[in-house]
Order: C-alpha cells, then structure tokens, then sequence
C-alpha cells in the first residue's frame, strides 16, 4: 500500500529552507561559470544515447518513443551535451564551455540534482582549478583526489589484472600480483609519492608522470593521489579528479573523449551540498 504522502525511493524533495538553500547554491555555481564565459544548456529528459555513459546499462530507465525507438531518462548529462553542441548546435559551433543545472534520473527511482560543465578542447588543469573555486565559494572544505583511468587499463591489458577487482577496490586480490612494483603503486596517496618513479615499468610510469606534470598547473596543496580509483563514466579515458568528505562526494570530472570529441568537464552533486550545508544550520 502506498500512502498519499510517500515518494518514491530515492528520490528528492525540497521545501522551506532546503530549497531556498538549494537554489543559493544553483546561483552561486552559475554566477561563477558565467564569470568563466559558460553558456548555459538544459538537455532534454530523454535521450538516445545513455548506454554510452555507462558500463552497466542496468542503470537506466528505458521507455520508447513514438516510432519505438529506445530511449531513457537522462542518467548522465555529459553525452547529450556534447553530441548537442557538437553536432546539433551549428551556429554555436565556436563556443566552447557550456553548464547546465539540471537532475539525472538512474532505476529504479533514483533522483539526482547536478551543476555540471563541460569545455570541448578543455584541460584538465582548467576543469580541476574552476573546480577548486567553486568548492572555496561554496565553502566546502573537502579532500580532492586525482587519479589516472588509464593505469587501470595497463593494468588489465599488460598485467593480467582483472577490472573488476580495481573498481570494486580488491586489494589483496590486486597485491597478490607477482609485479614487484604493484605495492607500492598500492600505497602511493600523495605528491611526495612520485618523487621518484624508477621502480615502475615504462607504461606505468608515463602515466604516472602524466599526474605529475598536470598538478604543477592546479591552486591546491592539497591533493591526494589515488592511482587505482576508476571512475564509473566510461569517457573517461585519462586524468580525474574528485572531491569528498567523508562518505559525501561533491564533485567529479576530468578529461575525456566521445567519439572524435576531446573534452573535460565535472559535475557537482547538488543534493550532497544541500546537506552538508544543512546539517550546519
């Protein structure tokens, strides 16, 4: 039995101050990128092309259109932006940053308020420091962690190491390896761990140096780096980063491809904002 005043689960609901504070941090989050020339962009609520978000495509809530096609609601915001601007928006063709302030939608009834941005041709340094910035304005004090997809990705191809074992964190299934190098690339969590990479094989190393090279360009020092992490969105193909405080995650982004597209990017977790603030009142 379902009461008059249940929502489903998962979802969200915001009233009094809540959502005024909500929406205070919705105009804070755009004030600023319209500051860093941002074009704004809401996408539409359903769309062909999710199943290229993600890896599992049991996270998405499928329906059919009127020719039958499938569609799903928005799970993630970054494709649909891109392919828009990309290959629908032809007289904007040269404008390069687009936000959006807009919810995603994962099964079975999951709800999720994101500030998102996007920059085609962007840097890594440029997402990571406008990042840093907005978190300052926020008043957020969280750890922000780098890492690099595409060691996990050596690692399979190279290493014989199973995927599955890095994104779910299996330690001692990964330091089981044989490698001589794996324990220490286990335990590397800050700058001062990379000082000196010689033990690593080349592969590794490059990638390695690749976080290296990227946070001399970062405001922070403040960064923690964790090679192993493996970000859930699969166009990410390099450099990420995030940030976090405690088991709340606020914002995630980095470089990425979609199809011959080059871009970085990041959203921020509004709801995990809103309740980080609220729980100060």
């Amino acid at each position: 039995m379902v009461y008059e005043h249940e929502i489903p689960s998962g979802s969200k609901l915001y009233f009094g101050n809540s959502a005024k504070l909500k929406r205070e941090i919705e105009n804070i989050c755009s004030s600023l990128l319209e500051e860093y020339s941002f074009s704004e962009i809401a996408t539409p609520l359903f769309s062909y092309h999710q199943q290229e978000s993600f890896s599992n495509s049991r996270a998405l809530i499928r329906v059919n259109d009127s020719a039958n096609h499938e569609v799903s609601l928005r799970a993630d915001s970054t494709v649909d932006v891109v392919r828009i601007v990309t290959k629908r928006l032809n007289r904007s063709a040269d404008i390069k940053r687009w936000f959006y302030i807009q919810p995603i939608f994962t099964y079975p009834t999951n709800e999720q308020y994101q500030v998102g941005a996007e920059i085609i041709d962007g840097t890594f340094s440029e997402v990571a420091n406008i990042s840093l910035e907005l978190l300052s304005k926020l008043e957020l004090d969280a750890t922000f962690q780098i890492a690099n997809i595409a060691i996990a990705h050596i690692l399979v191809d190279n290493y014989g190491f199973e995927l599955d074992d890095i994104k779910n964190i299996r330690l001692q299934k990964i330091l089981d390896s044989k490698e001589e190098w794996i324990k220490a690339l286990v335990e590397i969590d800050s700058l001062d761990d990379l000082r000196d990479l010689s033990i690593y094989p080349k592969d590794i190393k490059d990638e390695l140096e690749k976080i290296v090279e990227a946070t001399k360009d970062i405001n922070s020092k403040n960064i923690v780096v964790s090679p192993l992490y493996y970000a859930p969105m699969r166009y990410y193909n390099s450099l990420v980063f995030r940030a976090f405080r405690g088991n709340s995650l606020y914002l995630l982004g980095g470089i990425y491809k979609i199809k011959e597209i080059n871009g970085a990017g990041f959203a921020l977790y509004t709801d995990a904002v809103v309740s980080n603030k609220m729980q100060r009142v």
